[in-house]
């Protein structure tokens, strides 16, 4: 008897009107029903119920109770429901009619809570054991006992850790290996002939240390490290999605990538400019080319793309890649709801997501060196020609007339159905004009009224069936060709795709479900409570974002960079995964090293060319890669380092090294992307066919695999078939597979053809006779 009274019991203030208490009836319901999915650890969709001060914050979505008014509270509209996919519990026993009406009476009575929870939480710092979040300290090199074997510190953690194990190091590798190695390693390119012979002659004590400066003072050396650089910024020369439209200046950031790394640009200063370039005071051009970084990311052009939806993509990408390449976490992961391993919540994602959301795209005039003069001194001729053109056609009328009747349709859409689908398919264009179009002519700068004429003159819009118009469009039909001619005998500037900061502050909300259309609670532009906090009083822009970045409290920048140089030298990092550096990734093989490397960074100066320096001329480096029958059974993946690994050359140094073998290279560094010969058919593959691969001739067919126009929806086949990336996301290491195309690529790709017949010809030409 007594089982059949305690629910009544339990539901006795209900029924004698006096409203629940939180302790004794809605807290054992929760815990009994909720907690397991919203407690400190989980806090789904950022709600936890284990407490009432967090109870009464609610989640990502808002509050969860208006008090006094149940109908209106998502609490009980939730635990009330029968639909699936709404309804909570998701799993399980649903909450019984007795519990249900608990939990409204409580509601419907003020939804009083424990005073202790009466004021709302502040956010407070997240302590996490992991290795990772630590601070970085430099510990001292150790104690070994081969003295004669370290030529720098990295020896010595390498060596010490060989000793613990009883595993000797290998000996230092032939010279001919030594130099090939290291001239693959810096500069991408394999040694000369000659370059083999006057190592080998080389006899004094720091032959190899020469060598090694004199590569990294190589123009090259910019290109081979702008490679990885590349992956990380998921760089590609086209937009992605259906209409894959080319973007044909997107090389003038590569540019700045190979030059900062040639100029050895204090990594630091080179993490400020791509991130907040623009922001910089009195920001020179190529600061805010840098931030060309940014612009990487997919476009998606496709005809009735929502700008909001396509606008919430790229942000998410740029927030994605930001924590990729810097942070080496896996922050995509909290897009739609709490990391599931790591301390990084939905609300922290969208709150590093706001400093990318006060930036926005925009074009402008980049010139290469020797271009303004010229442009400048045609610049009245060229003006002169326009303004005859525009008198004999009447254009100006013709563009009052067009700016009209466009502002017509955009007031009274649907009225006009030929123009109603001109817009949907040039939608992405339309949004950037519409703005301009409603802008009196005389407030407009000189580059809106150029672009907006330009527009005008490729896209006359819709015309009615009837003589006049027929007569006004052929017209402008000549006038385009005119102008063609015009533009094509008119020295050009270079341009480059960048972001600015927008004028006002753009409001920040958590996507709900990763759902943009869903607004949850507002958030500000902040850092992830794990890591160290942003200076107190600092604007909440991406130029603080980039200093915290490269602050010498934070603990991440440093390792990850200092991971994936190592990475390029031992094809794989201290810590393998580095792409993810949090609870998930494996663990640093030697995790000294890795702190002590990230010191002397930052300690140097954050010079790159520094860090390589340490990392080739080191004896763990030069070691042979010859295994040996006890490291194959004890460490059959040389994660000790008792040798060198034996790395495989990537897709670009592949191609390269055959056309440099052959003598058939361009070595020409910078500049536009080329169209070396591929399969035919290959470009159609473009499924909006917005492209066509233009195949070079001459030495632009020759040039290094860097420059190989990279069409995200067609890639070049030799690139993708040896594991070039896709470029949609950053990638931090390269697959590497074997595959019968790779073998059929090589033996009858033209370029690999055409360098077969250059490497016999010049065998026969500069073989000794007899």
């Amino acid at each position: 008897m007594r089982g059949i009274w305690i629910p009544v019991l339990a539901a006795a203030p209900v029924l004698w009107g006096a409203p629940p208490d939180f302790t004794t009836g809605v807290q054992p319901i929760l815990r009994k029903r909720c907690v397991m999915c919203h407690n400190e650890r989980l806090a789904q969709n950022g709600l936890r119920l284990d407490d009432p001060a967090k109870l009464r914050e609610g989640g990502y979505s808002g509050p969860v109770l208006v008090p006094g008014k149940s109908a209106e509270s998502k609490l009980f509209a939730r635990i009330s429901s029968t639909k699936k996919g709404f309804m909570m519990p998701p799993a399980g026993a649903p909450l019984t009619p007795g519990e249900i009406q608990i939990v409204k009476s409580w509601i419907d009575g003020g939804a009083q809570l424990p005073e202790a929870a009466s004021a709302v939480s502040s956010a407070k710092p997240v302590q996490s054991d992991h290795w990772a979040f630590k601070p970085v300290r430099q510990p001292q090199p150790p104690a070994v006992s081969r003295p004669d074997w370290p030529k720098n510190p990295i020896d010595r953690f390498v060596l010490a850790r060989l000793e613990r194990e009883k595993i000797a190091p290998s000996p230092e590798a032939p010279k001919t290996t030594l130099i090939r190695r290291a001239s693959l390693d810096i500069i991408g390119l394999p040694p000369t002939p000659e370059e083999v012979r006057a190592f080998l002659a080389d006899q004094r004590p720091d032959a190899y240390e020469r060598l090694v400066d004199r590569l990294l003072s190589s123009e090259h050396y910019g290109e081979q490290r702008a490679r990885a650089w590349l992956d990380l910024a998921r760089y590609a020369d086209s937009d992605g999605y259906e209409k894959d439209q080319v973007r044909p200046y997107a090389w003038r950031w590569r540019n700045y990538v190979i030059d900062s790394f040639n100029q050895d640009k204090p990594f630091d200063q080179f993490t400020i400019e791509q991130m907040a370039g623009d922001l910089l005071p009195g920001a020179k051009t190529e600061q805010l080319v840098a931030t060309g970084f940014h612009r990487n990311a997919l476009t998606n052009r496709e005809g009735g793309t929502d700008p909001k939806e396509s606008r919430f993509e790229q942000l998410v990408n740029r927030t994605n890649t930001f924590s990729t390449v810097w942070l080496g976490l896996t922050y995509g992961c909290a897009q739609c709801h709490d990391h599931k391993y790591d301390p990084i919540s939905q609300r922290n994602y969208y709150e590093l997501f706001a400093f990318f959301n006060q930036a926005e795209g925009v074009d402008i005039d980049a010139p290469m060196p020797g271009e303004f003069g010229p442009w400048m001194r045609s610049r009245p001729q060229y003006l002169k020609d326009r303004e005859h053109l525009n008198r004999v056609y009447g254009a100006e009328a013709l563009q009052d007339e067009w700016e009209s009747y466009i502002r017509k349709a955009m007031d009274n859409p649907g009225r006009d159905m030929e123009w109603d689908f001109a817009v949907a398919n040039g939608r992405p264009m339309f949004d950037r004009f519409e703005e301009v179009i409603r802008t009196p002519k005389e407030q407009r700068t000189p580059r809106d009224r150029e672009r907006l004429f330009y527009w005008f003159i490729n896209n006359p819009g819709p015309v009615k069936d009837h003589e006049r118009d027929r007569q006004k469009v052929a017209a402008l039909r000549e006038m385009r060709q005119r102008l063609q001619q015009i533009d094509a005998a008119a020295p050009k500037l270079t341009q480059a795709a960048v972001i600015h900061e927008l004028d006002g502050p753009v409001e920040t909300h958590i996507a709900v479900k990763g759902d943009y259309r869903e607004r949850g609670v507002k958030v500000t532009p902040a850092v992830p409570a794990v890591l160290p906090p942003l200076p107190a009083g600092a604007p909440g822009n991406r130029l603080t974002l980039a200093r915290w970045l490269v602050g010498r409290d934070n603990p991440l920048t440093a390792r990850v960079a200092v991971n994936r140089l190592w990475q390029e030298f031992f094809g794989r990092g201290i810590v393998r995964t580095s792409e993810d550096f949090g609870t998930q990734g494996d663990r640093p093989t030697h995790p000294e090293l890795l702190d002590w490397l990230a010191a002397e960074f930052v300690e140097q100066g954050w010079s790159v060319k520094k860090m390589v320096r340490l990392i080739v001329t080191s004896a763990t480096y030069r070691q042979s890669s010859n295994t040996r029958p006890e490291l194959a059974e004890r460490d059959p993946e040389n994660m000790l380092l008792a040798r060198q690994s034996r790395v495989r050359l990537p897709a670009e140094a592949l191609r390269d090294s055959a056309l440099r073998a052959s003598g058939l290279l361009n070595p020409a560094v910078g500049g536009p992307s080329v169209h070396p010969p591929q399969p035919a058919g290959v470009a159609e593959l473009v499924y909006a066919g917005s492209f066509k691969w233009k195949e070079d001739e001459g030495p632009a067919r020759y040039r290094r695999g860097l420059y190989i126009h990279y069409q995200r929806t067609a890639p070049y086949p030799m690139l993708a078939n040896f594991d070039a990336p896709d470029a949609n996301v950053a990638c931090s290491r390269r697959r590497r597979s074997n595959t019968p195309l790779q073998a059929l690529n090589l033996l009858n790709d033209p370029v690999f053809y055409e360098a077969a017949q250059a490497m016999a010809l010049r065998v026969l030409d500069e073989a000794e006779p007899g």
